[in-house]
């Protein structure tokens, strides 16, 4: 199927690289009135990873949805990496994903049987989540775009926000990053087999096994690492929160050869849009200018940012480490002293 069609040729932008950047969405939204119900939960106005809607006193709706144009050129493998990142969000919150719906857009002389690889890969990875893909919608566009609206479950009490954090929280993320970088770099042929391995394999690992790890433990706050970056969405957490982050740059894992790349300038566009929105609330320290680029990498199905509280740090470290792709603990939260939101140190 690789060698019938190159997804990735038919695109010009690649996966949650093609996100409009934080800041150009936060004006977009500005001045759209907020309906107020007071089932509502979690809301766009909270610019959070997904909506949450009180049913009972047992039982919330996790909404959510996400779609994107190809970052593998295998149809089959593109699904997977789609349905992975567009589930993520339900993760995200606390919740279990339970129904999904495609969202796809072909052009009309895409291969039928690749339109069938693609749809195939989302359907496996969303059953593999324990969901169920109930429908749909499809148009013919000049890209091929795909992903999913999801439908999850939470208990109203267990909700997991990106703005609960806490001063003294330990912050932990689940999957390296430079998942941008090496795309880009695969884009001009430069990225070897074995890191492309890599970020297929990080892509389409689910953050269930984070998850169902993550809600025994105290929790404060939780986020996904997706296109804003590492530090697009830790910005959202910290200034939701009112905290300030210290980050142990040297403690965060990152794909050695997408360091490499980055080196030499081969970064994503995303990446700069990231930079310009975060970056005026970050101190940089002494960090290395190519480390800071792969801090405002845009991820795909990136893993999840967690803020706990510190009597459960070492314990939850210890139980997501065998279940994660790399389990890191990477700063600690304190009381925001004013200046900047983000300390690299």
């Amino acid at each position: 199927m690789e060698n019938e069609v190159k997804l990735t040729k038919l695109a010009s932008c690649a996966g949650c690289g093609a996100k409009v950047g934080a800041g150009v969405l936060a004006q977009l939204l500005e001045g759209i009135r907020v309906h107020s119900d007071p089932n509502l939960l979690v809301g766009f106005d909270k610019s959070d990873d997904a909506s949450v809607y009180k049913v009972s006193d047992d039982l919330a709706l996790v909404q959510t949805v996400d779609f994107f144009p190809p970052i593998a050129d295998d149809p089959y493998l593109f699904g997977q990496i789609a349905a992975t990142n567009a589930l993520s969000d339900v993760y995200a919150m606390g919740g279990e994903p339970k129904l999904a719906l495609n969202l796809m857009c072909i052009p009309k002389n895409m291969p039928q049987e690749a339109v069938h690889q693609m749809l195939r890969g989302g359907y496996d990875k969303v059953y593999e989540a324990g969901c169920l893909i109930t429908g749909g919608h499809s148009i013919f566009d000049e890209e091929p775009k795909y992903g999913l609206a999801v439908t999850g479950f939470v208990h109203p009490d267990r909700i997991l926000t990106n703005s609960g954090a806490k001063p003294g929280d330990v912050l932990m993320l689940t999957k390296p990053l430079g998942i941008g970088v090496l795309t880009t770099a695969h884009k001009g042929e430069l990225a070897s087999p074995e890191s492309m391995d890599l970020a297929y394999r990080l892509m389409t690992t689910l953050n269930k096994a984070a998850r169902d790890v993550m809600v025994r433990f105290r929790v404060h706050a939780c986020t996904d690492v997706t296109g804003f970056s590492l530090m697009g969405h830790l910005l959202e957490m910290v200034q939701g929160s009112g905290v300030q982050a210290v980050v142990d740059v040297e403690a965060v894992d990152i794909i050695p050869e997408a360091l490499e790349f980055a080196r030499i300038g081969v970064l994503p566009e995303g990446m700069y849009r990231n930079r310009t929105f975060a970056e005026p609330h970050v101190d940089a320290g002494v960090a290395p200018l190519c480390l800071q680029d792969v801090l405002y990498d845009p991820q795909t199905a990136g893993g999840l940012l967690i803020a706990a509280d510190p009597a459960d740090a070492d314990e939850l470290l210890a139980a997501l480490a065998p279940c994660v792709p790399s389990a890191q603990r990477i700063g600690v939260l304190r009381a925001y002293p004013g200046g900047a939101r983000i300390l690299l140190r």
